[in-house]
C-alpha cells in the first residue's frame, strides 16, 4: 500500500512511501501542511492538513499565529496633551503677570486716601499700629520699623520681635512715592510672613490744634 505525494500546485509525484514516510517527512518539515497527498484507492488528492491520517499532526505542528504589530494609525495623544499643558501653564503665567503689571501701575503707594475713608493722626495710629517707613536716600530705599533702620532680609524678624513686645498686630505704612515698587511688595510680603496686618490705606492727618 503506497502513498502519493506533491507540492501544492506541482506536477511533480513522489510515489511508493508508506503512511510512516508521509508522517516523518511531514514532521521534519520535508512536507507542509498544505502540500497534498493521495492514498491507496484514492481518486483524489487532499492537503495533509485535511487528511483524516494527518490533519492531527499536521495541527500539532501549525506555527502558531503571528502577532501583530501595533497598529500604526492608532492617533497618539500624548504629545497633544503635552502641548495643551504647556500653554495652559504659558496662559496662567501670562495673566498673572499682566494682572499684577495692572495692579502696580495703578497702586498709589502715597499717602492719599480713598473717598470716605476715615482719617487718623499719627498719635493715634503710632497707639494701635507698628510704624513701617520706607523712603530713598541717595539711590537706596531705606526701611525702618518705628526709628530703627532694618533690612529688607531681617524686617519679618524685626516685626515679630515688636509684635511681641508691643502687643501690637498691625503695622501703618508711610512710603516714599519715590521708593521702587519691588521694595513695597516686599514690605507686604514680609509683613505677612510676620503675621502682621498691614493698613494698606492711611492718611497721617495732622494733630487738631487745642483752642
Amino acid at each position: 500500500m503506497s502513498w502519493s505525494v506533491r507540492h501544492e500546485g506541482s506536477p511533480r509525484v513522489i510515489e511508493g512511501l508508506t503512511l510512516e514516510q508521509v508522517a516523518e517527512g511531514l514532521r521534519e518539515g520535508s512536507w507542509e501542511p498544505t502540500d497534498e497527498v493521495r492514498g491507496p484507492g484514492e481518486p483524489e488528492w487532499r492537503a495533509l492538513e485535511n487528511h483524516p491520517q494527518f490533519s492531527e499532526l499536521a495541527l500539532e505542528l501549525e506555527p502558531p499565529p503571528r502577532h501583530e504589530g501595533e497598529d500604526e494609525t492608532r492617533l497618539d495623544m500624548n504629545p497633544l496633551i503635552d502641548v495643551c499643558l504647556v500653554l495652559l501653564i504659558f496662559f496662567m503665567l501670562t495673566t498673572t503677570y499682566a494682572a499684577l503689571t495692572k495692579y502696580l501701575e495703578s497702586a498709589d503707594v502715597t499717602n492719599t486716601p480713598l473717598p470716605g475713608t476715615p482719617k487718623m493722626t499719627t498719635k493715634e495710629l503710632d497707639e494701635v499700629a507698628i510704624k513701617v517707613s520706607a523712603k530713598m536716600e541717595g539711590d537706596k530705599p531705606v526701611i525702618r520699623i518705628e526709628k530703627d533702620v532694618v533690612e529688607i532680609d531681617d524686617l519679618a524678624k524685626k516685626l515679630k520681635e515688636v509684635k511681641r513686645s508691643s502687643k501690637k498686630a498691625k503695622a501703618w505704612l508711610e512710603i516714599d512715592d519715590k521708593v521702587p515698587y519691588g521694595t513695597y511688595i516686599a514690605i507686604i510680603a514680609e509683613a505677612g510672613e510676620a503675621d502682621v496686618s498691614v493698613l494698606l490705606q492711611v492718611e497721617a492727618a495732622p494733630a487738631q490744634k487745642k483752642k
